[in-house]
């Protein structure tokens, strides 16, 4: 280990059987605790198929079998297009989550080999972390309190997708049975390569249930998603138009954001929009201006290389939508929609993503990011628009309390007790935090979600 990164040795396609102890002592290697996990669910394998199991570790996304990740993901609880092959692959190949960036990708992928052929059972994003930034779920103060005490909490190790804070699935695989082996076996590398700590980041329901069998600790948090009338009325149907959305908001909702969409036409400014194919070169080059500009105008470096949107433009350009703001004819402002197409191509979910403005007027922001997006998700029947991280005023913009949570397991037992413990006091806090925000509704007539098994 090095200033929090290990040195790493491809072990791909290796199995229980072959796998062999590192040549160097602080090479990523399956140890002990790992051949015997595998060791085990071998010994079900053979007992049930008489196939062999294998694990394959992949240290670039490229290495990975699209069809064969993308197929599993297809018939997860909760896809999303950033848990896509080509969006990974996107990140690590433009030089954005990689190494070099505190990202070292490592994903575990559980093969069957059998008499009709090689299956995937079950595969994660697992990343090796040489720091906590573009997480969106905060450890800090965990970080902190470890050096403070004269310990190493990085190189951790994350499942999750980098610089993306969407709820989805996370823990890819055939079954219940295989999700829970696979978080047995990524437990068991953190164990032999003696990381710190396994944090598993905005899962679906189904990653829960696993991520509780297993034992690991669980942490409550909320973000702010709009919904479509549909989803939050039994029995009824979605909003025909955004005045038809306005018209079921309580009053003072309703006078604000027309006052701060008048703000933004009052300065000349009118607004364009494209997808996919239909998004030019030159709106991207445009988009990626602002993007940068604003990272910089806040300290940082963006996260995100121009690259990246290249490869989002020519590999998973159906997934975008982009809306450009424009004054006297020319763009001042914009933002980046993420979309979750259906399989006749159509769009179900939006994810408001990236925003930036070469000039400053009033609500601008505003209008772009959320007026904009939810008049689009209501004209082509959009189900949800997840707006992100954080953010409680998003309320006053229609976009409701969310339930989201992570996981995490401590190889410390002394911080392990410490996390456990304020993950309780937290847990209270975030609880009467939401019943707070539900008496908070926006809309004339209370509206909310059905509640789920998780809630």
């Amino acid at each position: 280990m090095t200033n929090g990164r290990l040195h790493i040795d491809d072990t791909s396609g290796a199995d229980a059987s072959t796998a062999q102890a590192p040549e160097r002592p602080d090479a990523i290697h399956y140890g002990a605790q790992t051949r015997r996990v595998l060791e085990r669910l071998q010994g079900v394998v053979a007992a049930e198929s008489g196939g062999r199991l294998e694990l394959q570790l992949v240290l670039d996304p490229a290495d990975i079998e699209a069809v064969a990740w993308d197929g599993l993901l297809a018939v997860q609880q909760s896809p999303t297009p950033f848990m896509q092959h080509a969006y990974l692959h996107a990140l690590q190949e433009s030089g954005s989550a990689t190494a070099e960036t505190g990202w070292q990708a490592l994903f575990p992928l559980l093969w069957l080999q059998g008499a009709q052929g090689r299956k995937l059972l079950a595969a994660c994003p697992l990343y090796v972390k040489s720091h906590s930034y573009g997480e969106y779920v905060f450890d800090w103060a965990w970080a902190r309190a470890y050096a403070e005490h004269g310990l190493d909490y990085y190189p951790k190790a994350l499942i999750a997708v980098p610089f993306t804070p969407v709820p989805g699935s996370r823990l890819l695989a055939q079954s219940a049975h295989w999700r829970l082996a696979l978080l047995e076996v990524v437990h068991a590398l953190c164990v032999d390569y003696g990381l710190s700590s396994l944090h598993l980041l905005l899962g679906d329901d189904a990653d829960q249930a696993a991520a509780r069998e297993h034992g690991l600790m669980l942490r409550d948090g909320v973000q702010f998603h709009w919904q479509n009338r549909s989803q939050l009325q039994p029995n009824a149907t979605d909003w025909k138009s955004f005045d038809d959305f306005l018209a079921s908001l309580r009053q003072d909702k309703r006078k604000k954001i027309r006052a701060e969409q008048r703000k933004v036409r009052e300065a000349g400014v009118r607004f364009r929009w494209a997808q996919g194919r239909e998004i030019p070169a030159g709106d991207w080059a445009f988009f990626y201006r602002c993007y940068r500009r604003t990272y910089l105008e806040h300290g940082n470096a963006p996260y995100l290389t121009p690259a990246f949107f290249a490869r989002m433009a020519d590999a998973m350009a159906e997934n975008w939508l982009l809306f450009i703001a424009e004054r006297d004819g020319e763009p001042i402002a914009c933002s980046l929609i993420g979309l979750h197409l259906d399989d006749g191509g159509r769009p179900q979910v939006a994810y408001g993503r990236y925003w930036g403005a070469l000039e400053r007027v009033d609500c601008l922001h505003f209008d772009a990011c959320y007026y904009q997006p939810l008049q689009w998700c209501i004209a082509h029947g959009v189900q949800r628009f997840e707006g992100g991280a954080q953010g409680e005023h998003k309320m006053a913009r229609a976009l409701v309390p969310s339930a989201t949570w992570s996981a995490h397991w401590l190889a410390h037992p002394g911080f392990a007790k410490a996390v456990e413990r304020f993950l309780d006091r937290e847990k209270d806090g975030v609880a009467a935090y939401q019943d707070d925000l539900q008496q908070r509704s926006p809309f004339r007539v209370a509206l909310r979600p059905p509640a789920t098994d998780a809630d």
